[in-house]
């Protein structure tokens, strides 16, 4: 009992969802697109730890074994 109120909200919220089409400004998305891939290079680039760093920490801990 008492499913019917919430069967009735999910279905107003998926019909909602189903027909809701905002107004897309498709320039601006182009221009995210584009100038993303270069930005987003230049952030993973300076995120990564540097290999040597970690291939030094190895040789110490090879070498001490």
């Amino acid at each position: 009992m008492g499913r019917g109120r919430a069967k009735a909200k999910q279905t107003k919220v998926a019909r909602d969802l189903k027909y809701y089409s905002p107004n897309t400004d498709l320039s601006a998305l182009e221009r995210e697109l584009h100038g993303a891939t270069r930005t987003t290079e230049r952030a993973v680039a300076a995120d990564e730890p540097d290999d040597d760093d970690y291939n030094d920490d190895y040789a110490r801990w090879a070498s001490s074994r």
